[in-house]
């Protein structure tokens, strides 16, 4: 088997202003691997909070090239590399290329059939009127996310509701509270109608939501990287978010999946950013989500050539087999 590794950068379609980041462009890593009649593919984020970065992770992919060339099953990859967004890469890479090896699509192997989704549209974090303005420019989409810190939330979302009173609406916090802020605002987010809060408080600071109830139910993000850290979070919210970059891949995503839906949570797929490339092996996890974001190759100037098919009304339908799986 043979590997190729390369850090492709994505501009922004404009600049995405989230609680402590701003992000202008990002960089991902592309993870070819080949043998002589097949190849899978595979690209990665990483995960910026916890300090990956494309270099860190083409390094760490690197490092394991000996494994890679003598073959190795999603199972063994586990076993080498810790949850990472390195190990997403090359994971996400041999799903591909062990579906392109037995001429079989992923959902073949899977076992499920694939439907179109309908993704949220992401707004950043801005002024009340220019979030009101971002929300009536994305008419076309019925759900949205919106991104909000400690600075003026409520204010914000009810300029959104007045110029989007028909969509549906989940708020990402990306740790941004404390405990009593949460507990002031989430009586209001629940008048105007939010479907859910995504990661109110820092991953290092939620033990304090054993035992209450939101108004709206909480997601967690942050806080819940991999399989092994859900069962210390599950207690303190009602929706999992199941992004790959954190986990490590498809393999662990759809572990976590299993995990979550058994303890009764509900499931929302995320993502980090990044190309349709990166969605791809995502829409797997989101057939089983409550909430869908794959929205990544939308905030993008720019997406990789035969990408997810995006239609009106944030439709987006299953990846081909010529992109992924």
């Amino acid at each position: 088997m043979n590997l190729t590794a390369e850090v492709v950068e994505f501009a922004m379609a404009r600049p995405l202003v989230i609680t402590g980041y701003t992000f202008q462009s990002i960089k991902t890593v592309h993870v070819t691997l080949h043998d002589q009649n097949h190849r899978g593919v595979g690209e990665s984020v990483g995960t910026y909070f916890l300090g990956e970065t494309a270099d860190s992770m083409l390094n760490e992919i690197r490092a394991i090239a000996s494994e890679l060339f003598s073959g190795i099953t999603q199972a063994e990859l586990k076993e080498l590399m810790p949850a990472c967004g390195a190990r997403t890469a090359v994971d996400c890479a041999l799903w591909d290329l062990r579906a392109k090896q037995a001429g079989k699509t992923i959902w073949d192997i899977l076992g499920v059939v694939p439907e179109p989704l309908t993704t949220v549209f992401t707004l950043g974090i801005d002024e009340p009127d220019a979030m009101a303005d971002a929300a009536r420019d994305a008419q076309s989409y019925p759900q949205l996310k919106v991104k909000l810190d400690e600075s003026r939330p409520v204010e914000k979302l009810e300029a959104i509701r007045q110029a989007r009173p028909d969509a549906v609406v989940i708020v990402d916090v990306n740790q941004g509270w404390n405990f009593e802020e949460l507990k002031e605002y989430a009586p209001a987010l629940g008048r105007l109608g939010v479907a859910m809060i995504e990661q109110p408080l820092a991953r290092s600071a939620d033990e304090v939501l054993e035992g209450y109830r939101a108004p709206v139910p909480l997601g967690a993000d942050e806080s819940c990287l991999n399989l092994k850290e859900f069962e210390t979070i599950r207690e303190r919210y009602q929706v999992i978010n199941v992004k790959l970059d954190k986990c490590g891949g498809l393999t662990e995503g759809l572990e976590l999946v299993r995990a979550a839906q058994a303890a009764g949570k509900q499931v929302m797929v995320g993502n980090m950013m990044g190309s349709s490339l990166s969605m791809a092996p995502s829409f797997v996890i989101g057939l089983h989500s409550r909430f869908v974001d794959l929205d990544g190759p939308l905030l993008l100037s720019g997406d990789i050539e035969g990408g997810l098919a995006y239609l009106p009304g944030g439709q987006v339908n299953p990846p081909s087999p010529e992109l992924w799986g």
